[in-house]
């Protein structure tokens, strides 16, 4: 695995690191499993990397609105490159990070980052639909990957338990 996709699994592991202390059993078990077990420098990397991603994110939002597409193109390619891990992992903590975290993340990882490339070229072409599409994109792979591995971070997102058939209660 090469560098660039170990810190792209970075990316979108903030939003799992839990600080413990009395929480629920659900937020718990990411203590002992995935980000849980990532070193405290590696978690403070992660949450420099979200916070930059929530920032680029939310900065697209004016940039659309006022047709600023060299500005989306500039913040798609640090957000495909990423912002902060690219610069400042260790080779130690590359290996934590690949040793830690499961399949899947790096999956959902990959896909936000190859997300963000083509936000990247659909502003490079002034495109709006296609900016729209994938920053709509980009959204939905965020809370999909919240949805998995962030639950005890974001409960809003846990699926709704399935209410019985009102014929079934007769």
């Amino acid at each position: 695995m090469n560098v660039l996709v170990k810190i792209a699994l970075l990316i979108a592991l903030l939003p799992a690191v839990s600080y413990g202390g009395n929480k629920p059993a659900h937020e718990n078990h990411a203590i002992t499993s995935g980000v849980g077990l990532l070193s405290p420098g590696l978690r403070g990397l992660l949450v420099q990397e979200m916070q930059s991603l929530q920032d680029g994110m939310v900065s697209i939002i004016p940039a659309y609105h006022s047709g600023n597409w060299e500005e989306i193109e500039i913040t798609a390619r640090k957000m495909k490159n990423s912002y902060i891990l690219k610069q400042e992992l260790t080779k130690n903590q590359a290996t934590e990070l690949h040793s830690v975290l499961p399949h899947e993340f790096i999956k959902k990882d990959q896909q936000f980052h190859y997300l963000a490339g083509m936000l990247e070229h659909a502003a490079k072409s002034k495109k709006s639909e296609l900016i729209n599409f994938y920053f709509s994109e980009m959204n939905a792979s965020c809370v999909g990957c919240h949805a998995t591995f962030a639950i005890h971070r974001f409960p809003a997102l846990a699926p709704k338990p399935k209410m019985k058939n009102h014929q079934d209660h007769h």
